[in-house]
């Protein structure tokens, strides 16, 4: 059966499987997505600090694709549990944060998210909203679930008891109520990092007990830093901010390993399955290098966090640091004039130039990988060049024409 997208069930199942790191149970996703109806899909959020990076978007970008798959994304916000404080992976009890500090965070979140996600077609929810609304007998019936060996557990709160490090009772409340969270929404679907299987467990279990058809839960790995060993972190300083300078943000991303390079690409690149398979493929055959396929993904994220221009002008000085000398200091030097939207598709520009003989030709040489501008490759057949700038213009590996671009007088 298709799924709302028109897309096959398979399709479907591996683009949502594509850098997973476990689905359970997988027979019950199949079965929801083969059911043809839109699935609540869930995410939660804790706003505990105000500026995002890449490894907080691995959920968020599969929330994306859930999205483009016509199912509904509720993008929640844990105002309510960001008073406690998720004690996953914490070896001591954590500073809760005033309310004033929450919502502050919140609104930056926001901001940040809607990059990823279509504000359109996201629902946003704070779980104060019924967590506000729950009497003090409701705490202590939730609480009655589960019992303290249950949750002794887990494996952070097994090693701070067995290392006597204090353990405060209300860090007990924080897996119930995320599972609680589960069980006002009807969530079909819950997000969560690997270390949040406790958390995600508990929801089905919630929503079990409240007669609801319980959750499947998607768990998504924890994203490597710039190093490719310690998670990415701000505190580890191997991470690549959402709010970084398009520069910055190119400039770490050229510098990983090839290795973590398709770690990103699965994780945080929003092309097709086959579109990957084929960028792989090239790499492998030696028709691209894996720099210029760094450079892809760079400017994908650059784009989206930015825009195109920001991404198109970090990649070119950046392609003048990291090809200094490949450029011969000496080339045929042409001015042009921009046409009446203030610019020139590439494909003109080169026919115009005498790099190509004619504009289909000059869109094969980009679409097979034999342009660079600044020394930078550039695949876009479509691309535009704007006025008022000079630029290196290269076909294959010894043709090179430095053109400026003027106005239309």
């Amino acid at each position: 059966m298709a799924t709302v997208d028109g897309r096959s069930l398979q399709d479907a199942i591996d683009l949502i499987s594509r850098g997973t790191d476990e689905i359970l149970p997988l027979d019950e996703l199949r079965e929801k997505l083969d059911s043809g109806r839109p699935l609540k899909i869930k995410a939660g959020f804790d706003p505990t600090a105000p500026d995002l990076h890449l490894g907080h978007t691995v959920l968020i970008n599969k929330l994306r694709q859930f999205q483009d798959l016509g199912h509904e994304v509720i993008f929640l916000i844990g105002d309510f549990t960001g008073l406690i404080g998720d004690p996953t992976g914490k070896n001591q009890t954590r500073q809760p944060l005033t309310e004033e500090q929450l919502m502050r965070n919140a609104e930056t979140y926001a901001s940040q998210v809607f990059k990823i996600l279509d504000r359109e077609k996201t629902r946003v929810e704070y779980n104060s909203r019924w967590m506000n609304a729950l009497k003090p007998q409701d705490f202590v019936r939730l609480a009655a679930k589960l019992t303290v060996a249950r949750m002794l557990d887990r494996d952070d709160f097994s090693k701070r008891f067995k290392s006597e490090q204090p353990i405060s009772i209300h860090e007990f409340l924080y897996p119930l109520m995320q599972g609680y969270d589960s069980v006002a929404l009807q969530a079909d679907v819950e997000l969560g990092g690997t270390d949040q299987r406790f958390n995600l467990l508990m929801g089905r279990e919630l929503q079990r007990d409240a007669g609801q058809n319980p959750q499947t839960i998607l768990m998504m790995p924890i994203l490597e830093g710039l190093d490719g060993e310690k998670k990415m972190s701000k505190s580890l300083g191997n991470y690549v901010g959402l709010n970084d300078e398009p520069g910055d943000m190119y400039g770490k991303l050229m510098n990983i390993s090839d290795e973590l390079m398709w770690r990103y690409y699965d994780l945080l690149s929003f092309n097709s399955n086959a579109d990957l398979a084929a960028l792989r493929a090239s790499v492998e055959s030696g028709s691209m290098s894996p720099k210029d396929a760094k450079a892809h993904l760079a400017r994908e994220l650059i784009a989206r966090f930015h825009d195109e221009d920001s991404a198109a002008r970090a990649s070119r000085s950046a392609g003048n640091k990291f090809r200094a000398g490949e450029i011969p200091d000496e080339m045929p030097e042409m001015e042009l004039v921009a046409d009446k939207d203030g610019g020139m598709p590439l494909a003109v520009l080169l026919r115009e130039t005498g790099l190509a003989k004619s504009s289909s030709e000059a869109r094969s040489f980009i679409t097979q990988g034999a342009v660079r501008i600044d020394g930078e490759l550039e695949i876009d057949p479509q691309y535009r060049v704007n006025s008022g700038e000079t630029h290196v213009f290269q076909c294959g590996k010894r043709r090179f024409v430095r053109a400026t671009l003027r106005a239309e007088r």
